[in-house]
């Protein structure tokens, strides 16, 4: 069989059998990019620079952009290495990781409420878990029974994420720890009397636990991304 007959012969091959797309490579990029999202989310939460915030924004841009470009692909493809259904929702999944990052970003600038500790906690885990979810993805491809450690890091860190959630809640309930920012009297007003002063706690402590909120359903995602990997590991193995 000379060239040219193979060439013809591929050619046919490739057109009832189309060759499946690298969807271990397609959710790898997805990963990276979540994890490059999470750094540049601690990094606002540390600074509170707009301009590191827009970088947010446009990197969760991008995220968009390769979410539909994987689900193109999904759709269009002959067959898949795991179930159609686990690779969509590991796509949407690990796009919704960014979303939280943006999201927050906006929020924070919505409600002029500067980043705390609490914030900057969650964000340490929800990267620590983000960076889990990829490197646990990477081994997919070639050693999936390795991946399960990081399955359960990822997990581990939702669970860790809740727990500052809860403590970061006591915290912004204390109305000491609220009373004690007004006490110096050079961040006071003198006219502010007990009933505004309450107001401004209520209006302090809904800013903030909602950011926190925000938050908590980011973890709720991970969790469910975590589980997702999990399932697809068994799956494989």
């Amino acid at each position: 069989m000379n060239d040219a007959t193979k060439s013809l012969m591929q050619r046919l091959i490739d057109r009832v059998f189309p060759r499946m797309p690298d969807f271990y490579g397609l959710i790898n990029e997805q990963c990276d990019l979540a994890v490059e999202a999470m750094h540049l989310f601690a990094s606002f939460l540390e600074s509170a620079d707009a301009g590191i915030g827009q970088k947010v924004r446009e990197l969760e841009h991008r995220a968009d952009d390769l979410k539909k470009r994987n689900i193109e692909i999904l759709n269009a493809s002959f067959s898949t290495p795991m179930d159609r259904e686990d690779l969509y929702d590991a796509i949407v999944g690990i796009d919704h990781l960014v979303n939280f990052t943006k999201t927050t970003v906006y929020e924070l600038h919505l409600y002029k409420t500067p980043p705390d500790k609490c914030m900057r906690r969650l964000s340490k885990q929800l990267t620590v878990g983000v960076e889990a979810l990829r490197n646990g993805f990477a081994l997919l491809d070639k050693n999936p029974a390795d991946a399960l450690p990081f399955a359960q890091e990822a997990h581990k860190s939702e669970r860790k994420m809740k727990k500052v959630y809860r403590r970061g809640m006591v915290v912004l309930l204390n109305k000491d720890n609220f009373r004690a920012q007004y006490s110096d009297p050079s961040t006071t007003d003198p006219s502010t009397g007990p009933d505004e002063l309450a107001l401004d706690f209520v209006i302090y402590v809904i800013k903030r636990r909602e950011i926190y909120r925000h938050l908590s359903h980011a973890a709720d995602r991970l969790g469910r991304v975590s589980q997702l990997l999990n399932d697809i590991i068994v799956k494989l193995v």
